[in-house]
């Protein structure tokens, strides 16, 4: 198997794959060699489907994340199309296995009391403070990814109007904003992002202090500090606000198509996600408060 191993690799890097993927085949191919040679089959033809399925479930047993689990599938499932295709062997074992479905991990949501507390933090008498306030604000009004906030034109917003445009990709939405971010913006543009700017032509909505495009990682510091300031023991990470944006409005009875557009989600099951955590909410209250559940 090593000399079919090196032609593989060798096919990957006429590929031009990277060396991350290249490096990540190799190990996965590795780890099923050893597993391979234990069974002392006389020739590669011998390792049927049910061997496979078996080595799958000898990954799942040791402790292996799905995510692992998927990607060796993948990477076998390759470099049995390549045998194939070189007359090595007569059929892909992996063909055909399925994994099962790994139930997806509800994302953390803020409650209401929680998101206020979170927002009340900035100094709104320090410039810095001030453009913290907007960004929270923007963020919790509209549900942008961090990506998209970080990379917000000053044309982008419109205050008269109250509203934001978000354009990602080829793809464009126009996503409202609430009164309390739009007074968090103009006070932003007042008193603040004119002290940060040191460039006239910079067009980036959010500055940090040398007068540059705020990065995530540099917005990622600033919502932890903010975390820790207001004793919230949940974790929260900058897209924390847009899953609560998100879970909030279905709460309230927002329709989830207009929520999956202002979410700008292509697909509605991403959206669906956020109706398991209201059902949990509902059963959880049911059982707290019915006197017979």
């Amino acid at each position: 198997m090593n000399t079919y191993l090196e032609e593989f690799i060798e096919s990957l890097s006429e590929k031009h794959s990277s060396q991350n993927t290249i490096e990540s085949y190799k190990r996965d191919i590795q780890v099923f060699e050893c597993y391979y040679q234990d069974l002392h089959l006389q020739s590669m033809n011998d390792f049927s489907k049910d061997m496979a399925e078996e080595y799958i479930k000898v990954l799942s047993i040791s402790g292996k994340a799905q995510t692992t689990i998927t990607r060796n599938l993948a990477t076998l499932r390759s470099f049995y199309k390549f045998l194939i295709l070189h007359q090595y062997v007569k059929a892909n074992p992996f063909s055909g296995i399925k994994l099962k479905k790994e139930s997806k991990k509800l994302p953390q949501i803020l409650s209401g009391k929680e998101v206020e507390l979170l927002l009340e933090q900035p100094d709104t008498s320090d410039i810095k403070g001030i453009r913290d306030k907007a960004m929270l604000e923007v963020l919790y009004a509209t549900g942008l990814r961090v990506s998209e906030l970080v990379c917000l034109k000053i044309t982008d917003i419109n205050l008269e109007m109250g509203f934001v445009r978000c354009v990602s990709g080829e793809n464009e939405r126009i996503v409202p904003l609430y009164p309390l971010a739009v007074k968090a913006l103009k006070n932003y543009l007042q008193y603040s992002r004119k002290l940060l700017v040191t460039n006239e032509d910079e067009t980036a909505l959010f500055l940090n202090h040398s007068g540059d495009k705020l990065t995530r990682q540099g917005f990622w510091k600033i919502i932890k500090k903010y975390q820790v300031s207001a004793g919230i023991e949940k974790s929260i990470t900058p897209h924390t606000l847009r899953h609560s944006f998100a879970a909030h409005l279905l709460e309230n009875g927002a329709d989830i198509k207009a929520v999956q557009e202002m979410l700008g989600h292509s697909d509605i099951s991403s959206t669906q996600i956020y109706t398991q955590y209201i059902k949990n909410k509902f059963k959880n209250v049911y059982t707290k408060y019915h006197p017979r559940a």
